[in-house]
């Protein structure tokens, strides 16, 4: 039995402190064959769990892992959407800017933040009027997020 089995073992059948490192080392891994293995995971009953998945998700660095990060975009519980936005601001791909612009309508506040920071990052221009609207956002660290990310998109525009 090899080593990644072992973690996609750990992945289905640990506690939830062994999900945990199994996702976190199977991410460390830097293998693409743990993308399906990730994948497979994201519907772990552990919210901490599929935060973890879909950190490691990033980790990885490969845009075949973007159809897994748009769905968990979508979880109930905004410690995995935020972890889902961290991982497509890792990995860069223009094709999540319409999902991240979604996110800016997100309830949870840190959800928000988070995707107003990553679309920021990646320069994205066309989510400039959807990050204006948080300008009036009853949080101010969403208003200052959404600030620092039209700052940014009008200093320099990679993608549209």
């Amino acid at each position: 039995m090899t080593a990644f089995s072992v973690l996609e073992i750990q992945l289905r059948d640990g506690t939830v402190q062994k999900r945990r490192e199994a996702a976190r080392d199977l991410g460390r891994s830097k293998k693409s064959a743990a993308i399906p293995i990730l994948c497979a995971a994201l519907t772990d009953p552990h919210p901490k769990v599929r935060a973890e998945i879909t950190g490691a998700l990033g980790i990885l660095d490969d845009s075949s892992a973007l159809p897994c990060l748009l769905i968990a975009l979508s979880d109930n519980e905004p410690e995995v959407r935020l972890a889902a936005i961290a991982a497509l601001g890792r990995i860069g791909e223009p094709d999540a800017g319409d999902a991240l612009v979604s996110c800016l309508k997100d309830n949870a506040m840190v959800v928000r933040i988070g995707a107003c920071n990553v679309l920021g990052k990646m320069r994205w221009k066309r989510a400039g009027p959807a990050i204006e609207s948080l300008l009036d956002d009853p949080f101010s660290e969403v208003r200052d997020a959404a600030e620092g990310a039209l700052n940014r998109i009008r200093k320099k525009h990679f993608t549209d």
